[in-house]
């Protein structure tokens, strides 16, 4: 099974130019919202025809600019999840699932029966839309997607609309449905989280084009541009600037980082995700602790309290070289986040603004690129 992409369609505010092959399995599309990942979605169902390019699935050519083939939606044999749902609301669930079926009474029935059991929708048949719960609702629209067999799966923002509670244990529904579904999904989505648990490989996209296609696994343990590295979930990143084989200065923070292993002189980026980074207030540890490598004396900007950590914003007290480059606008981020356990603050000690601090980074948790 495979789908092949490369179209180019100019949009208002951008160029829409994306090119990639993928396989069996879940390829999750990731980035900000309007940045072009639904467009590309619509572009692969027929919903939106590109300028120019070619879209093939599986040797059926969909379109093709040069040869002028453009299939109508109806011949191209994929099934689109909108966010929305787009459920019938004059039909019950059962004619809902049904609605896209061209077969006999007796098949439709018995494939009815099959995705009501599949999607755990018994005793909700003869339900209307309005009548059931947003998750419910979602499990119908994917029920009347698998009943059609489409050659492959397009999801746009599928838990968008739906509570984290209820959002997680879909996702696990999901999860298992489609380990048994052998054909291409693409999935859209801008929550990094949703991504990585459901798919197989991902897509990073900014203004309509493509920054990193990989592995999810190798993609979020080794981004390799900072749009993609802040998509992912690195809250802190700076530009980066190599002194010596083993030194290498982060500008926007003025601090410089140690390294027992030599750095690249490509380097131009540096990246610290907020869990790993270890702060501590206790007077004695911030002494002891200055000697070590990577240690840097913090005063402590904003503390947000959720209910089992601290997200905390701290910045240098080193100084500021006032860095004017023009590119730090775009990344621009003077003070840096960590997180902490509630149980890792003394209640009595407690942590505030203006309080003083030391953050340790381990060399491992640092990203260069």
């Amino acid at each position: 099974m495979s789908l092949e992409v490369k179209i180019k369609k100019r949009l208002e505010n951008f160029v829409l130019e994306v090119e990639f092959n993928t396989r069996e399995g879940i390829v999750g599309i990731l980035g900000a919202s309007g940045c072009g990942k639904s467009m590309t979605l619509k572009s692969i169902a027929g919903l939106v025809t590109p300028d120019e390019g070619r879209i093939v699935l599986n040797g059926k050519v969909f379109f093709d600019s040069e040869k002028k083939i453009n299939l109508p939606p109806q011949k191209r044999r994929v099934g689109y999840l909108f966010q929305n749902y787009a459920l019938f609301p004059n039909m019950t669930v059962e004619e809902n699932i049904q609605a896209g079926l061209f077969c006999s009474k007796i098949e439709k029935k018995k494939k009815v029966q099959e995705m009501i059991k599949l999607l755990r929708l018994e005793g909700l048949e003869t339900q209307y839309p309005d009548q059931l719960s947003g998750g419910q609702q979602q499990r119908v629209a994917f029920a009347r997607l698998l009943a059609y067999d489409p050659e492959v799966l397009l999801l746009d923002e599928p838990f968008s609309a739906l509570d984290s509670h209820l959002k997680e244990q879909l996702q696990i529904q999901l999860k298992e449905i489609l380990s048994h579904y052998d054909k291409t999904v693409l999935m859209v989505s801008h929550d990094r989280n949703e991504i990585y648990r459901l798919s197989s490989d991902i897509i990073t996209m900014k203004n309509g084009e493509i920054l990193q296609y990989g592995s999810t696994k190798e993609v979020f343990q080794y981004p390799k541009d900072p749009i993609t590295a802040r998509l992912i979930g690195y809250k802190n990143l700076s530009l980066a600037q190599k002194l010596d084989d083993y030194r290498v200065e982060a500008l926007e923070w003025n601090m410089i980082f140690r390294t027992t292993k030599p750095i690249s002189s490509h380097i131009r980026y540096l990246g610290i995700q907020e869990k790993g980074i270890c702060l501590r207030t206790n007077k004695d540890e911030v002494q002891r602790e200055k000697k070590e490598s990577n240690v840097f004396f913090m005063e402590v900007v904003d503390v947000l309290e959720e209910p089992y950590e601290y997200h905390i914003l701290v910045r240098s007290k080193e100084g500021d070289k006032g860095n004017n480059k023009q590119e730090s606008m775009v990344y621009h981020q003077k003070e840096i986040w960590c997180v902490v356990k509630k149980e890792e603050i003394k209640e009595e000690i407690g942590i505030k603004k203006g309080d003083c601090c030391t953050i340790s980074i381990e060399e491992s948790q640092i990203l260069f690129f």
